[in-house]
């Protein structure tokens, strides 16, 4: 165990960013989300969350995959370069950490994602502790601890401190490259910050929040013809923010795009709450707003765990929660159930 003052986090960065490419939760005009590091970000650790989730680190919110360019009568296709350097997102926390998991689930089993794997291969994850987990929180009902976090490096905030503790080989290798900056420390205030953050998230309003009758040993088609769908549904605009902030959310779509020399073809962010997604020749296989709600929650809770041994896509981050411009979101959705669609 190690720890750094805070006072020298300016000079750990630039350590870092030296060898590595570097992300951070920056604050840029009042919004946090993690941006690539220089000496003018503003770095801001104390911000439980950021807007949108770290992920888009290793799964893009755009990338380029291909360009296609015409000499004469021969077509050349160059494919991107893949992710061949090592880099750091500083800062995760346990519930984004948790997120990545169920990424490698889709992107990691055959036909392996090689975009995606790349950067999986590559990144480096120094993970943060929730020092005051919100009351939109709930990701203790998925089995995560705020108190620990998975990665390859922990990092725990007391004081004007920051607690370091390598977990993996990256980690080692990354506290080998920082070590001036370390100084050795014993774990009291460690394990003193973990129990202040297990007493705070049992005091959270859905820190019982129940997922029995969800997963893998869910009633598929009793959860899927429930009428309770039909009022849930009504209040949401379509709008797709909670796809978008979700740590877990993979959905995209792959497009064509004219450079006036030649075609990139690239790949996006999509959101199953769009009218338009999975557009086929005869249309949409989801007709109203009430059918791709119910495919949203229906996934997450139900067809995802049933496909991968019980783990739920969803980590109780909470984002959807807090971003919801009709407050409808995933503990709406649970609570409705359990009450059997009452009041």
């Amino acid at each position: 165990m190690y720890k750094i003052n805070k006072e020298n986090l300016s000079a750990l960065f630039s350590l870092i960013a030296d060898a590595n490419e570097l992300y951070v939760p920056a604050n840029i005009n009042g919004t946090v989300n993690f941006a690539a590091w220089d000496e003018d970000v503003v770095v801001d650790l104390d911000t439980l969350k950021t807007v949108k989730s770290p992920k888009d680190a290793f799964f893009p919110q755009s990338e380029t995959l291909y360009t296609c360019k015409k000499d004469g009568k021969k077509l050349n296709i160059t494919p991107e370069e893949l992710q061949n350097k090592d880099f750091v997102v500083f800062g995760m926390k346990a519930c984004d950490v948790r997120g990545l998991e169920v990424l490698d689930k889709v992107f990691l089993v055959d036909p392996v994602d090689s975009y995606y794997k790349a950067r999986r291969e590559h990144g480096i994850i120094v993970s943060l502790a929730c020092s005051q987990p919100e009351e939109s929180c709930f990701c203790n009902a998925f089995g995560i601890d705020a108190a620990n976090p998975e990665g390859d490096v922990q990092l725990y905030m007391t004081g004007d401190e920051l607690y370091w503790n390598a977990v993996t080989e990256k980690g080692e290798k990354l506290t080998s490259l920082v070590s001036s900056l370390l100084s050795d420390a014993d774990s009291a205030k460690v394990e003193e910050e973990k129990a202040s953050i297990k007493e705070i998230v049992s005091r959270l309003p859905y820190s019982d929040l129940s997922l029995e009758g969800w997963g893998e040993e869910a009633v598929l088609l009793d959860k899927f013809n429930s009428p309770i769908w039909e009022e849930l549904y009504k209040p949401c605009l379509a709008c797709g923010t909670c796809t978008f902030v979700c740590p877990t959310c993979q959905c995209y779509d792959i497009k064509d795009y004219n450079t006036g020399s030649g075609v990139q073809r690239y790949r996006c962010w999509d959101s199953c709450m769009y009218s338009d997604f999975t557009m086929m020749a005869h249309g949409n296989n989801r007709t109203s707003q009430m059918q791709r709600y119910r495919q949203r929650f229906m996934h997450k809770l139900v067809y995802y765990p049933q496909n991968n041994g019980g783990m739920y896509s969803c980590v109780g981050c909470g984002r959807c929660v807090d971003k919801c411009p009709a407050g409808l979101n995933i503990v709406k959705v649970i609570k409705a159930f359990e009450k059997g669609g009452k009041n």
